[in-house]
């Protein structure tokens, strides 16, 4: 189909991410994303800090004219009374995160790269990694073959190409599964910032996304079935809006992370719940270090070897931390699982 320098299996915002920083730097790539666009994923809390790197990857304006919600921080009520969490503040005045619609956040970073030159074959399903003599060399697609001198991994939990070569995903949780829905209608108590609420077993957050329309996300560590009908109480005089549905977010990850001809970005590499709060944030910072490697190498300033090794600590050091603080968290819930002691 094409012979590129990068190709990139996914296009949410890690693979967008590499993708733009590449071309910023004057290589060919190309994408393959599976679904037709604009598509639906649950609503995102960016954090502001999130501002400084999408002005690197020359979207900064265009969120800030997407219309997205915003608010300075979140209500939180965890292990005592309800509390207010700001994002912080400067001599501007509060920091300001951004409820982002997936759908539109995803279009707006797509459309960048394709602005920068970037080839999107979409829709166009990536079956199975290239590989010539140990090394990975592009993407096998239903459409034909992108031949690369290197692959990235954008494609999300499903983690495509950990499974296509066999390598390594461990486990550091029971499973979880996360259940999210959206409701219609008005809430003024869920208007001015998102909250989240710790129950029995778990927790449930819940969010103004868009005008008129809200989203709720539990995660329930007594395994329950959840009542397709359940809503969060403060939204029971709300219309569902589509059906709810659920995700995988076991905490897992995959060793090693990168390897001769390949790095994985995102969920690709490690996937935690929700709770921990920098999901997007996580997929560009990792699509941009990998961008960024890949440079390095393509210019001949680093060795490969090197090169892999630092990633993998890096994407590793970070897992583990998160690890760490969602635990000290989780213990201070009213019925903490054992596992997080």
């Amino acid at each position: 189909m094409c012979e590129v320098d990068v190709a990139i299996a996914g296009s949410g915002p890690g693979g967008t991410a590499a993708a733009i920083a590449l071309a910023q730097q004057g290589f060919r790539v190309a994408i393959a994303e599976a679904e037709h666009f604009p598509r639906d994923r649950p609503g995102e809390t960016l954090h502001p800090g999130i501002e400084p790197l999408l002005q690197q990857l020359g979207v900064g304006s265009h969120l800030l004219a997407a219309g997205f919600l915003r608010h300075p921080g979140n209500w939180i009520q965890w292990e005592g009374s309800r509390r207010f969490e700001p994002f912080g503040s400067d001599e501007t005045g509060p920091w300001q995160g951004f409820q982002a619609w997936r759908a539109d956040f995803d279009t707006l970073l797509r459309d960048r790269a394709v602005e920068l030159g970037v080839k999107v074959h979409q829709p166009c399903r990536a079956l199975h990694p290239l590989v010539t003599q140990n090394r990975v060399t592009g993407i096998a697609t239903n459409q034909g073959e992108i031949r690369a001198k290197f692959a990235v991994d954008a494609t999300g939990s499903r983690q495509w190409l950990a499974k296509q070569l066999k390598l390594a995903i461990h486990p550091f949780s029971p499973p979880l599964i996360a259940h999210y829905g959206y409701v219609e209608g008005d809430c003024p108590i869920r208007d001015d910032a998102p909250a989240i609420v710790a129950g029995d077993g778990g927790w449930i957050w819940t969010a103004k996304v868009r005008p008129k329309l809200y989203q709720w996300t539990r995660l329930d560590f007594t395994y329950k079935p959840l009542e397709k009908t359940w809503q969060p109480p403060e939204f029971q005089t709300l219309k569902p809006w589509r059906k709810s549905a659920v995700a995988d977010v076991t905490w897992r990850q995959v060793s090693p992370p990168a390897g001769p001809g390949y790095f994985l970005v995102g969920d690709a590499a490690t996937v935690l719940d929700p709770a921990s709060s920098h999901g997007v944030l996580k997929a560009i910072m990792s699509g941009m270090m990998a961008a960024h490697l890949i440079t390095q190498l393509l210019q001949g300033k680093a060795f490969e070897g090197k090169v892999i090794a630092g990633y993998s600590q890096w994407m590793e050091t970070w897992f583990h931390k998160d690890i760490e603080t969602l635990k000290k968290l989780y213990a201070l819930l009213p019925n903490a699982p054992d596992w997080v002691r």
